[in-house]
């Protein structure tokens, strides 16, 4: 089986951190890039930052630029978004996005006072 799982979600409030988790199963996770995506509502899905295979990162959307920051940990299959400075227009669902054009099933970020 190939999944992704996140988790790490939860209640913010602003100027606080989370860090979120991806949790690769099925496939070995070295050969691979995951992308962190985001979904508020009533707007379309955006990328946040993607890391690639080698441990290079990118920053996708410039909202989150200097406050959140990819890294992965091959040896336990997990991919984290780690989360600073959070804002109420960070609240969103969350998503890891890997091969095979798999998705988790979505971790909920809610920065609110």
């Amino acid at each position: 089986q190939l999944q992704l799982a996140e988790s790490g979600g939860g209640l913010v409030q602003p100027g606080g951190s989370l860090r979120l988790s991806c949790v690769a199963s099925g496939f070995t996770l070295d050969y691979f890039a995951i992308a962190w995506f985001r979904q508020a509502p009533g707007k379309e899905r955006e990328e946040v930052s993607c890391i690639s295979a080698d441990g290079g990162s990118t920053t996708s959307a410039d909202s989150v630029k200097g406050r959140f920051s990819v890294s992965r940990d091959n040896a336990e299959k997990t991919v984290y978004l780690q989360m600073n400075s959070l804002k109420p227009e960070d609240t969103a669902v969350y998503y890891c996005y890997g091969p095979f054009s798999s998705w988790g099933q979505g971790t909920q970020v809610t920065v609110s006072s």
